[in-house]
C-alpha cells in the first residue's frame, strides 16, 4: 500500500509520486508530525466526502438560482405579492434575486464558496426574520433548514478564505 501526503480539507493533490512500499518508508511518513499522511481507505473515503460536499454545494447553487433568484429576478407574481406586502417593491425583489444569483455562482467558484456560503447564510438570517415578523412564521423553517449546509460548506471550504485574501492583496 502507497501513502501519499494529503490535505483533506482542500480539493489540491499533490503530483503524485511514486513511493517504495516498504515499512521503514510508511514509517518514516507516518512520524513526520506536520504532514497529514492518509493511506489507501483513508484517501478513498477523503475523495468521496469532497465529491459529496462538491454535489451539495452544486444542487445549493442550482436550488438558489432557478428556485429562489429566478422567480424574483423574473417578476413572478408570487415573489412581487411577497415584496409588495414588505414594502420593498421590485426594487427590493430584483436586488435580493440578483443577491441570491451571485450567491449561487459564487458557491461554484472554489476560491470564493466560502465567502459565497457565509453571504448566503446571511440572507437567510434575514430571510428568517422576515418570515417571522411578517409573514407569521408561514416559511421560517426553510431559511434555517438551508442554513445547516451552507454552514457546513463555509466550515469545509475555510481554507480558501486564506487564498481569497491573497489574491485580493495581490491585485491591490
Amino acid at each position: 500500500m502507497a501513502v501519499y501526503p494529503c490535505d483533506t480539507t482542500t480539493d489540491r493533490f499533490p503530483q503524485e509520486t511514486s513511493m517504495p512500499e516498504t515499512t521503514a518508508s510508511v514509517a518514516a511518513a507516518a512520524s513526520a508530525p506536520d504532514r497529514a499522511v492518509i493511506a489507501g481507505p483513508a484517501t478513498a473515503r477523503g475523495r468521496r466526502a469532497r465529491i459529496a460536499l462538491r454535489g451539495l454545494q452544486v444542487l445549493l447553487a442550482l436550488f438558489y438560482a432557478i428556485a429562489s433568484a429566478l422567480p424574483k429576478l423574473i417578476g413572478h407574481p408570487s415573489a412581487a405579492e411577497s415584496f409588495a406586502e414588505l414594502g420593498w417593491g421590485s426594487v427590493g425583489m430584483y436586488t435580493v434575486g440578483a443577491l441570491e444569483l451571485a450567491g449561487a455562482i459564487a458557491l461554484l467558484v472554489p476560491v470564493l464558496q466560502s465567502v459565497a456560503a457565509m453571504a448566503l447564510s446571511a440572507l437567510m438570517v434575514g430571510a428568517f426574520v422576515v418570515q417571522t415578523a411578517v409573514f407569521d412564521g408561514e416559511h421560517a423553517a426553510t431559511p434555517l433548514i438551508l442554513m445547516v449546509p451552507l454552514a457546513l460548506i463555509a466550515w469545509a471550504r475555510r481554507r480558501h478564505n486564506a487564498d481569497l485574501v491573497r489574491l485580493l492583496r495581490r491585485r491591490a
